[in-house]
């Protein structure tokens, strides 16, 4: 991750998340990072088992498991709002990084999590 941080810090550096990030992260120790990224992999490991399940993006399934995610970000990141997640989404499969990262649990896998923010938040926005 320390890899990243100038990149990060370039695009998102002047936003009110990567403030709360920072200040969040400040006192992390590398057990809490550890632990905090290591839920965030296991999400991703869930998808990629309700993907080879047969479930859809839309499925109620899919939704509990983006509704996680968001939730876990929220809690040991930063307050992932509807439209960060869909940005994230979105960088989950452009981002050849990311998509490799989270294929690591099966091929599809980052465009299955993508679509799953996609109708989770879209779901929102028509109730």
């Amino acid at each position: 991750m320390k890899q990243y941080e100038n990149e990060v810090r370039e695009r998102w550096g002047e936003t009110d998340a990567y403030r709360e990030h920072t200040e969040k992260t400040k006192h992390y120790t590398k057990e809490t990072w550890d632990t905090a990224n290591a839920g965030m992999m296991a999400i991703f490991a869930a998808f990629a088992a309700c993907k080879n399940s047969g479930n859809a993006a839309d499925s109620a399934d899919a939704q509990v498991l983006a509704a996680k995610l968001q939730a876990h970000i929220t809690e040991h990141y930063y307050t992932c709002t509807d439209e960060i997640f869909i940005g994230l989404g979105k960088m989950y499969t452009a981002d050849e990084r990311f998509k490799k990262n989270i294929d690591q649990y099966g091929e599809g896998t980052a465009l299955f999590a993508s679509a799953a923010i996609d109708a989770l938040c879209k779901g929102r926005t028509e109730q």
